[in-house]
């Protein structure tokens, strides 16, 4: 499902198609599935109780949802170079126990490592690679910064840039660029009725 007209014009054409709906109306019978899955969204939500309720709603057994823990967003080092970033998001992400009240009676939380070269485009695929946050399309790509005044933006820029020239983000975080996998904020919930 996706609400956006823009996005869902942007599939793939040998894939499904999308439906044109909302995780807080889901088109569909009680019990229509046996699992349901929602990725990286919760936190664009209006209505996110409502939202789950309505995946526990549809779902025989399993709710899944894979999300970012507020709490653990400042594992990665951009909270030092943007603390604003990792404020917005924290104010975007709901608790991990709100969402794990909402999908199951039993819920399994569990971290969800990133590896090295993982290609999506959130934040902290990016732990291993800061050059990529000096390219303003990658900024774009992520619905965070839009969070972050021009201003916090363009100084953590510069900060990160002038960080990697002198080479103090390396001798401070330059582990990370042979770190097989980031133990961040992905949490992968799965909630049983």
């Amino acid at each position: 499902m996706e609400p956006s007209a823009r996005i869902r014009a942007q599939r793939a054409l040998d894939v499904a198609p999308a439906l044109d709906a909302m995780a807080e109306q889901l088109p569909f019978d009680d019990d229509s599935f046996d699992a349901v899955m929602a990725t990286v969204t919760v936190h664009q939500w209006a209505d996110v109780g409502r939202g789950l309720s309505e995946l526990r709603r549809v779902a025989r057994e399993a709710v899944v949802v894979l999300t970012f823990d507020g709490d653990a967003l400042d594992r990665l080092w951009p909270a030092e170079y943007v603390p604003e970033l990792i404020a917005a998001e924290r104010r975007r992400y709901p608790l991990i126990d709100y969402l794990s009240s909402i999908i199951g009676k039993r819920v399994d939380v569990r971290e969800v490592p990133i590896p090295i070269d993982c290609v999506d485009g959130f934040t902290e695929t990016y732990y291993a690679r800061p050059e990529q946050f000096l390219d303003p399309r990658v900024r774009a790509a992520q619905s965070a910064w839009d969070f972050v005044d021009e201003q916090a933006n363009h100084r953590a820029v510069e900060q990160l840039r002038a960080g990697l020239a002198s080479g103090a983000w390396d001798a401070r975080h330059g582990h990370l660029r042979t770190q097989p996998e980031f133990h961040g904020s992905l949490r992968l919930l799965a909630g049983q009725p």
